[in-house]
């Protein structure tokens, strides 16, 4: 069995970075030349200078949490693709609303690398059961096993009876979906007395993989594989049978900067993800996620030399409101930037019912803080306690903000 999907996954890691940087500017110009969106939003900036990921920092961040409004103004897409709506070969509508085209052609989603990772070979069948209801996460599994040569039943979400009736009249040979509801499928057909020996193999993605699953699954003999994408980018990140982080798809660049920041963070450092597609239809320039996550070092022992990520490790988002106002990490970056210091945690707490507000920021001069706190309220507008920590001392888990206060 091959243990690779192509000859991409194990060249050297060097080419690749050569190659991605050789790209950006052409993909630049053309989302510049082609989306009415990034005209606008790249307007000052010449793409025949991003060579570099330096430069490419330099660029502004397109934020999936402003998707719904970006979009609103101009509908369906914003004014983000080089095609036109009718041009796409399906559209979707996920929670927002956000809007998502599918471009024509194999595989667009570029899901058939994930799921070759795990083991799924031509004539396989699979049961996938991703949500085919205006959401795209059913479709992007699906062309992607279409694409390895695999049989597919359609199953969807919902009706664990029914599910459970066809993986043990079908005998897939995997199964496909979000980390928790195979379980309640193998455990409905266990009542019911159905055969499910034949799954041998899963691919989740869209919700925490925790140990207890990855026990249950393991004690019937089915080896467990997770992924990481959107619906708007596709395939970013992948399991392979090391087991050891994600590896990062093909076809993309990807950055980890600092939450409420376009800012690259150092290599190992929890932040958000951020990534550049090439995709000529939608040409994703500096997409931040909302989602944390941090590069493992080193190279993954499967043999792929992409770098890997350490999973999804949660929301960059930390926006909270505290005495009446919303803070942002954005404020919080600013504040820190205004000062010179990297990193800093504002905590907040409640006492009493009374918000409590804290600083904790990582400087070897303590004298810092009382500075610090005015730029505090200067920003924030909240008055905060300012502590200066030593430097490294805070955890390395991407939060901005920590807010501890209980709502019931």
């Amino acid at each position: 069995m091959a243990e690779h999907y192509d000859d991409l996954e194990t060249r050297p890691a060097e080419e690749r970075e050569a190659s991605l940087l050789a790209e950006l500017p052409a993909q630049i110009a053309h989302a510049k030349a082609s989306a009415p969106g990034y005209a606008k939003r790249l307007a000052e900036f010449d793409p025949a200078a991003v060579t570099s990921r330096a430069e490419l920092a330099e660029l502004p961040l397109t934020r999936k949490s402003e998707l719904p409004t970006i979009q609103g103004v101009d509908l369906p897409f914003g004014g983000l693709t080089t095609i036109r709506p009718g041009q796409f070969r399906r559209i979707f509508a996920s929670p927002g609303p956000i809007y998502e085209g599918e471009a024509h052609g194999i595989d667009s989603w570029r899901f058939a690398r994930a799921l070759f990772a795990s083991g799924f070979r031509e004539g396989d069948i699979l049961q996938n059961c991703f949500s085919y209801h205006f959401t795209p996460a059913g479709v992007m599994f699906e062309t992607g096993a279409e694409a390895l040569g695999c049989a597919v039943i359609p199953a969807g979400t919902g009706n664990t009876e029914l599910q459970a009736r066809a993986m043990a009249d079908l005998k897939p040979r995997g199964y496909v979906g979000t980390p928790d509801f195979l379980k309640l499928i193998l455990e409905k057909a266990d009542q019911l007395g159905h055969d499910t020996g034949s799954v041998t193999l899963a691919h989740v993605s869209g919700g925490p993989l925790l140990p207890p699953l990855r026990e249950f699954y393991s004690a019937r003999g089915i080896d467990l594989f997770q992924s990481y994408g959107t619906a708007d980018l596709g395939l970013i990140a992948y399991e392979t049978e090391a087991h050891e982080g994600l590896v990062l798809a093909e076809g993309i660049l990807v950055e980890i900067v600092r939450p409420g920041t376009g800012d690259l963070v150092p290599e190992g450092e929890v932040g958000e993800v951020v990534v550049t597609s090439f995709d000529r239809c939608t040409p994703w320039i500096r997409f931040a996620t909302g989602d944390l996550s941090a590069i493992l070092p080193g190279r993954s022992p499967c043999g792929r030399t992409a770098p890997r990520l350490r999973g999804w490790l949660g929301r960059a988002d930390q926006s909270t409101k505290v005495r009446g106002l919303f803070v942002h990490p954005g404020q919080i970056a600013e504040v820190l930037k205004r000062h010179g210091l990297e990193r800093g945690r504002l905590l907040v707490s409640s006492r009493q019912g009374i918000d409590d507000v804290a600083l904790q920021v990582e400087s070897a001069d303590a004298s810092v803080a009382d500075a610090v706190a005015d730029t505090v309220l200067d920003v924030t507008k909240l008055r905060a306690a300012v502590t200066a920590v030593p430097p490294g001392s805070l955890p390395n888990d991407g939060k901005v903000i920590d807010d501890t206060r209980k709502f019931e």
